[in-house]
């Protein structure tokens, strides 16, 4: 990151700097007491189960410069700035620092999606500029401040997955990213327990819109029955992508490599050209439309473009390919709603060999959840696969409905991961392709951990 001094953290915060301050620079900044460094900038922020200021005193011993806090502890003598709310000042100095970098900014956001799409964006953009992107959850009204203040000065890109449950944290996140480039990849199902209806999804996500760069771009799924209805953005018209030829970014010839990805012909409006991705899927195919089209938006060449194509990889608990013996371990854990559960369920179906789907609850979707988990179930069901296993409360909804569709298909049922996991060693051969999905709190990752080891 671009360093910065302790009295600019007190101007961009409206904080009371207190303690002795030796004009020491600031040159990280961390909410995790154990990365604290000399030169770092220590947010204390309370959280369920820790609070930060029980640290303070530890991350001076460790050299850090100076601390983000909402009281000073007794006996603390080092530099520390003092705000009502640490949570709402770190966002103050990330948007602040946000202001002072020539950095483009691409904000993406949606129902489903936004990981894999991001790591696309930044695949592509990285071979032809320095890119930054979200690691891991980083997302969110703490992870994405802590995410910009992590852009070096010399980056030329920054690629921000931004992600809500509830109305006015995008206007946050968008307040702190300012982003050049738009994009929302979906109106889904994720967050109806708070945001009440697919309407109510769209109008949250929108709000990305409102700090937006209003000389910058657009890009939203078109074919998305939402989305498709956004004609134009404050005089910004979007550009739609998707599968379907109407869309100004789409695919065409598209030929399924099975689980090693997709050859297809690119359509950028009256421009086509040949491209390959390793990571299979039609969403897969469509990430690589719209990654596709911003870099093109961006200046980058073809070749550059279908470079980035062929080089994107997943991450772990994002239909990350683990080998099993002939077959693959698909763990796509980290999270899940309808609309991800039936991609996945397809992309399981481009397997050769033995399919095996588990599949587990899906979380925050509102009061008619059980309806959508036997949608669900119906809709495996429906598929070539050769075992299902189901797994907890929901679970149990999905099972109903997978059994009622399918009834002569082998199907097992668990109400809870621990009964899941005594018998997985009789239920999995070490050649069978096996889908490990649902919502991260079902602690699946306990799955494909068992499978590796």
């Amino acid at each position: 990151m671009k360093s910065f001094s302790i009295n600019d953290v007190a101007k961009a915060t409206g904080g009371r700097l207190c303690g002795s301050d030796d004009g020491a620079l600031i040159s990280s900044v961390t909410m995790d007491s154990r990365l604290a460094k000399e030169g770092s900038l220590f947010v204390a922020i309370k959280g369920e189960r820790v609070d930060g200021h029980d640290f303070i005193k530890d991350v001076f011993d460790k050299g850090a410069a100076a601390v983000l806090c909402d009281h000073v502890p007794e006996g603390v003598t080092g530099a520390c700035i003092v705000v009502e709310d640490t949570v709402k000042a770190l966002q103050e100095l990330a948007g602040w620092y946000r202001s002072i970098l020539p950095v483009k900014v691409v904000g993406i956001t949606g129902s489903v999606g936004k990981t894999s799409t991001k790591e696309m964006v930044a695949s592509v953009l990285s071979a032809g500029f320095k890119v930054l992107k979200t690691q891991g959850n980083y997302n969110n009204e703490i992870g994405l401040p802590l995410t910009v203040l992590s852009i070096d000065e010399d980056t030329e890109i920054a690629v921000l997955e931004m992600g809500i449950s509830d109305f006015g944290e995008m206007r946050v996140l968008s307040r702190i990213a300012r982003p050049d480039i738009c994009v929302i990849t979906n109106i889904g199902q994720s967050h109806l327990e708070n945001l009440g209806t697919r309407d109510g999804i769209l109008k949250a996500k929108a709000e990305i819109f409102e700090f937006r760069n209003k000389n910058g771009a657009i890009f939203l799924n078109g074919d998305d029955d939402k989305l498709m209805t956004v004609m134009d953005v404050d005089g910004t018209k979007p550009v739609f992508y998707g599968i379907g030829k109407s869309n100004y970014a789409h695919p065409e010839n598209i030929k399924s490599l099975g689980l090693s990805g997709s050859e297809m012909t690119i359509a950028l409006g009256e421009r086509k050209f040949d491209a390959r991705i390793t990571i299979p899927g039609n969403h897969m195919v469509m990430n690589a439309c719209v990654s596709a089209a911003i870099g093109k938006n961006l200046g980058m060449s073809i070749e550059d473009i279908k470079k980035g194509l062929a080089s994107a990889t997943t991450i772990s608990g994002r239909l990350n390919l683990i080998k099993n013996g002939d077959g693959y371990i698909i763990d796509d854990c980290y999270n899940a709603a309808p609309l991800s559960m039936k991609a996945s369920v397809d992309t399981l179906c481009l397997a050769k060999g033995k399919k095996v789907a588990i599949l587990g609850d899906m979380f925050e979707l509102g009061k008619d959840t059980e309806t959508m988990h036997a949608e669900v179930g119906a809709y495996a069901a429906s598929k070539p696969i050769d075992k299902y296993v189901f797994v907890g409360e929901l679970g149990e909804c999905m099972y109903k409905a997978a059994k009622e569709k399918a009834p002569d298909k082998d199907m097992v049922y668990f109400k809870t991961l621990d009964d899941c996991l005594s018998a997985l060693d009789r239920l999995i051969a070490s050649d069978d392709n096996v889908l490990v999905k649902a919502s991260n709190g079902m602690h699946f990752s306990k799955i494909v951990e068992k499978f590796k080891s």
